[in-house]
């Protein structure tokens, strides 16, 4: 909670309001991002969400990681939960009414099958239940394997990715950068099974970037949302770890109360 508290300078917006809901830490991310056109992107998105493009391009980013440290707030530890691999599939959007960017994710798949039943459950995320494997090759060096179960078709990812280690330029990036674009988002949106839009606060510090090289195998994530990613070399981003917080979800438009209209009642002759 302390970190919260010190480090906020960097957000477009204050905190969301109440206390945090659940804590998490992200490791050993690899940011892989292709460049997309709005409209191919724009027509999978719920009502009340628009692409948000950067120097007129939207992007989708394939995202390998590994978390530990989950804590939810008033809740004893949960067996088999503590660290596992996650993989998703996001692009980057802006709530058509008050401007507000976050993530959209088309897909996330996890080896955890608790985390995925929660998250579908309280956070209304696309989870998917999937084989994975993350394997360290060295410091920085990592290879990856995810495999989605029970798909109708085959959905893997495979990939060896290497972090290239800390530089000046990527410290801390900056607002009007692509880096800053791409990974300072502080909500993230889905949408519930009454199809209404629902957003979660996130919040962390900067993201810790490195330069990165990556081989990717294979990636069936894009295709099996019907988008063909562009014959192009990823954007390629490494970053070691880094403390997540996250609020409950809650509607972007909650439902106007009903009015009660009084009822005049005109006594018969």
């Amino acid at each position: 909670m302390r970190e919260i508290k010190v480090r906020t300078s960097q957000r477009p917006r204050p905190l969301p309001p109440g206390r945090w809901a659940m804590t998490q830490r992200w490791n050993d991310l690899l940011f892989a991002h292709w460049q997309a056109p709005p409209g191919v992107v724009g027509r999978l998105l719920p009502d009340g969400l628009q692409v948000d493009t950067f120097q007129g391009s939207a992007w989708l980013g394939v995202v390998p990681f590994w978390m530990d440290r989950i804590k939810i707030r008033g809740v004893p530890p949960i067996p088999g939960a503590r660290s596992f691999p996650e993989l998703n599939l996001r692009t980057y959007v802006r709530d058509q009414h008050t401007g507000m960017q976050g993530v959209y994710f088309f897909s996330l798949d996890a080896s955890n099958l608790l985390a995925v039943a929660g998250a579908r459950t309280f956070y209304h995320l696309p989870y998917y239940w999937a084989e994975m494997r993350i394997e360290q090759q060295s410091e920085r060096d990592f290879s990856f394997y995810s495999r989605r179960r029970f798909a109708s078709k085959p959905v893997i990812f495979k990939a060896r990715y290497r972090g290239l280690g800390p530089t000046r330029k990527l410290a801390e990036s900056r607002n009007g950068t692509l880096e800053y674009f791409l990974t300072e988002r502080y909500y993230l949106f889905s949408h519930n099974r009454s199809g209404e839009l629902v957003r979660a606060g996130i919040h962390h510090v900067p993201w810790p970037l490195e330069d990165a090289e990556a081989e990717i195998e294979r990636n069936d994530l894009a295709e099996a949302i019907g988008i063909q990613l562009p014959d192009q070399k990823p954007v390629l981003h490494y970053s070691r770890r880094l403390a997540v917080y996250l609020w409950p979800a809650e509607l972007v438009r909650p439902a106007l109360a009903t009015r009660r209209t009084p009822v005049v009642v005109t006594p018969s002759a």
